[in-house]
């Protein structure tokens, strides 16, 4: 058994609210990775017209979402198109809505200070009405607090709560960190992952490194390598 298929829209034996998100997608400036899933009572596959706000193709930032990130109702991403020019006396954006209010408008007023391309690494565990804003980084293995509002980038397997969102500390020690992205599990084959839910499921990192390293081990029932 290689788990479900990430090909799969609904992936919870047909339950309507829980999409695998890639499937979903449409925008050629949007990119999520393989069983990264989002789920919404209301209208989970409508997540790009929703949740993405402010995504504009003349601005031309992307949001990149990795593998095996959970999303829970209302997690948005403000992107760069939600910046207004703020050279001038006023940033209120007169170009938008008449010819005469747009003679002289500069775009670059807009476009020189965007943060580039919202990036959300492998899984990322998001609560409920997170918002991330442009420009950020989140780092594989970090949580993001219900009603979080990132602004800053989030460093790997950190815990962010609070508006603005603060790491609040991290899940493992340093060490431990290095070890886990060196592991990478979720780039592993699903079959492989599969066979090592154990390690993956728990905190041991030797029976994770050892998968990694082998490719072939086995577990016992405890989820040791051996």
């Amino acid at each position: 058994m290689h788990g479900p298929s990430p090909d799969t829209l609904h992936p919870l034996n047909g339950e309507p609210h829980t999409v695998f998100l890639k499937n979903v997608i449409t925008r050629p400036n949007i990119e999520v990775g393989d069983f990264t899933y989002y789920h919404d009572a209301e209208n989970a596959t409508a997540f790009e017209e929703r949740n993405v706000r402010y995504h504009f193709d003349f601005v031309g930032d992307r949001l990149k979402i990795g593998r095996f990130c959970a999303l829970a109702q209302g997690t948005t991403f403000i992107m760069n198109g939600a910046n207004h020019a703020m050279t001038g006396v006023s940033t209120y954006p007169f170009n938008i809505f008449a010819d005469e209010w747009r003679d002289g408008f500069d775009p670059a007023t807009i476009l020189d200070h965007l943060r580039g391309d919202t990036i959300v690494e492998h899984d990322v565990w998001f609560g409920s009405n997170a918002t991330v804003m442009p420009g950020v980084t989140i780092c594989s293995g970090a949580i993001i607090g219900a009603h979080a509002v990132v602004a800053p980038d989030v460093p790997p397997y950190a815990v962010v709560a609070g508006n603005p969102g603060r790491v609040m500390r991290l899940r493992f020690d340093e060490d431990t960190i290095d070890r886990l992205l060196a592991v990478a599990w979720w780039d592993w084959p699903p079959e492989k992952i599969t066979r090592h839910l154990g390690a993956i499921r728990g905190a041991d990192i030797d029976a994770l490194e050892a998968a990694s390293l082998t490719g072939v081990c086995d577990l016992d029932a405890d989820g040791k390598a051996r």
